[in-house]
């Protein structure tokens, strides 16, 4: 299975999200056959440049996750997501609320750090969780 995001700039949304899912073991590829850079790789594959970040893949050596793949597309983002992605900051119900907390925290402040936005911090349920927008103002949750 992969999760395909729809990007403008896809090195850029990449780079978040390699920031953000760091911790499940996402990082940003390296380039392959020893090459110094992405456009050197590319322009030795007789890539055109304006197809260079058509697509963008994140590296993840763990098999149990998907790929997480970025295509970018002439047009911005319109609408509310009807599907994103929640980070399970907080840990969900099993975890005393005051952790949750503490939890979501520490990711909202490391999520802003690179890049998302904070729009509103919610307990419901006994859940604590945080919506974000990415850099493309894609929703997500913390």
């Amino acid at each position: 299975m992969q999760i395909v995001l729809d990007a403008q700039d896809t090195q850029r949304l990449a780079t978040f999200w390699a920031a953000a899912l760091a911790d499940r073991g996402y990082r940003l590829p390296t380039p392959p056959d020893g090459a110094p850079d992405w456009p050197t790789w590319l322009r030795a594959q007789g890539v055109p440049e304006e197809q260079w970040g058509a697509g963008f893949a994140l590296d993840n050596d763990d098999p149990a996750q998907p790929r997480l793949y970025l295509q970018r597309v002439p047009e911005g983002k319109t609408t509310k997501n009807r599907v994103h992605l929640d980070l399970l900051a907080g840990g969900g119900a099993g975890v005393p609320l005051p952790e949750q907390e503490q939890r979501v925290d520490a990711a909202v402040e490391r999520l802003v750090a690179a890049g998302a936005v904070l729009v509103e911090r919610r307990t419901e349920l006994g859940v604590h969780w945080a919506v974000l927008l990415d850099p493309e103002g894609n929703e997500f949750c913390a």
